[in-house]
């Protein structure tokens, strides 16, 4: 596993205090094989940093939209701090590198991998805020985020996948896109569920999720990048 010094150095940001930035990279299942003192997971910093990303986001947007009503704000925001955006500035730092994770998550790919990313991307926010404060954590969010912005509002990334999935279809094709579940494995409390976006009797992407609705989301956004909409 790479060195935290490394990473320092990729986000410009020397930390005061290591244990935040080492906290920041812990998942849970980590400390259940690895029960080293004083060690701590990420959920606390990620339950603060996930706070100071809302309110950075919010206020960037604000300033930037003076026209737009709170129900666009609102909806670009989700755009700009949902798991797939956040996930994808993580991978984008290589922080997959750097995860203290079970030997069983560290398997994991697809939207599980995805969500541990997401979360420890928050958890870093709330780690770089303790460490040296707001407008640090400012910083580092507007380098990582904010060029997603005119993206988000012209391509009308603020949609939901589904959403947007079905009017591209509709407009391109002249179909109504189907979705069909392929797979559902684990018990009732852990259910796993696989499911197909089709366009006619084209099967254009998979999708997962611990539900249909969610497997349905991740699958329309795999069709949206597999047609390159």
């Amino acid at each position: 596993m790479a060195e935290l010094p490394e990473f320092e150095k990729r986000i410009g940001h020397s930390f005061t205090e290591k244990r935040l930035l080492e906290q920041a990279f812990t998942h849970r299942s980590y400390l259940n094989e690895n029960r080293e003192a004083g060690r701590e997971h990420n959920e606390r910093l990620e339950f603060l940093g996930d706070a100071v990303l809302e309110l950075v986001v919010t206020e960037f947007l604000y300033s930037k939209y003076p026209e737009k009503p709170e129900g666009d704000l609102t909806a670009y925001r989700a755009a700009l701090v949902n798991t797939q955006s956040i996930a994808d500035a993580a991978g984008k730092l290589g922080m997959n590198e750097f995860l203290y994770l079970s030997r069983g998550e560290a398997r994991d790919t697809g939207r599980a991998r995805q969500i541990i990313l997401a979360n420890a991307f928050e958890a870093l926010i709330g780690a770089i805020y303790l460490d040296s404060g707001y407008e640090d954590a400012k910083k580092f969010i507007a380098e990582q985020l904010f060029h997603k912005t005119d993206d988000v509002v012209s391509k009308r990334l603020w949609q939901d996948a589904k959403s947007r999935f079905q009017e591209l279809s509709q407009e391109k094709h002249g179909i109504t896109p189907a979705y069909k579940l392929l797979d559902q494995t684990g018990p009732d409390h852990d259910k796993r569920f696989v499911v197909g976006a089709y366009i006619g009797k084209e099967k254009v992407a998979t999708g997962e999720g611990r539900a249909k609705q969610e497997a349905e989301q991740d699958a329309a956004q795999k069709a949206l990048v597999a047609k390159g909409w």
